[in-house]
């Protein structure tokens, strides 16, 4: 296994439309696999692929048009790794994206579409209702996973959430269980288990704000 060193550490960008591409590209094969993606978008029928590349196409082109975070890493002058992160000033409530909707519906379909938008829903509904970020998609380039780059991702996206007095947190997503232990290595709880037909997607959440949390319990104890 090669380990990042300093000869291969990569840039964190500040991603925008115009790298729209090589985004879609890295969260295309970041997901497509994934066991919760081919439930939602049914693997088993004609047309998944493009599917996954119809949801993620609109979900990057959503978050940059609500000018939100996405982040990523560059290494030798070329994108392999991708962050969304939800701002917790913009809180997403997909059911009500019309113009996101109808696109999903055109060319995802119109099950997948509200099979997607109900797996939103159950999420949310194991979050804490305080104010905190999301992320919602985030992938490594295949040729480039075990080598650290994953978690050299997470502590900047770690940082930003931080550095933001309004969040009390991260809340992600993860219907692999490949990847359960690298998120629990890294200080994220199972706060929720979201059922999709026979599987079951944990919901995981990391407070990275004790300050946020100090306050709101000194204003909900005056």
């Amino acid at each position: 296994m090669t380990l990042i060193t300093e000869e291969t550490q990569a840039r964190v960008v500040r991603l925008d439309p115009a790298a729209l591409t090589e985004a879609k590209a890295i969260l295309f094969r970041a997901y497509k696999n994934e066991p919760t993606f081919k439930y939602l978008f049914d693997a088993s029928r004609p047309g998944y692929e493009q599917r996954v590349r119809a949801t993620i196409r609109e979900l990057v082109k959503l978050h940059f048009d609500s000018q939100q975070d996405v982040i990523g890493l560059a290494l030798d002058n070329h994108l392999i790794g991708v962050a969304l992160i939800g701002n917790p000033d913009v809180r997403l409530n997909l059911a009500r994206q019309f113009n996101w909707r109808a696109r999903m519906m055109m060319t995802a379909g119109m099950d997948c579409t509200w099979r997607y938008i109900e797996y939103h829903k159950q999420i949310h509904q194991c979050l804490p209702q305080d104010s905190h970020h999301e992320l919602p998609l985030f992938g490594v380039d295949d040729r480039y996973h075990n080598m650290g780059y994953g978690r050299q991702l997470m502590e900047v996206i770690e940082k930003i959430c931080f550095e933001n007095p309004k969040s009390s947190g991260i809340a992600l997503d993860t219907g692999n269980f490949r990847y359960l232990d690298f998120y629990k290595k890294l200080g994220y709880d199972v706060v929720g288990t979201v059922k999709l037909g026979p599987l079951e997607e944990k919901v995981l959440f990391k407070a990275v704000n004790n300050g946020h949390h100090l306050k709101k319990m000194q204003k909900d104890s005056s």
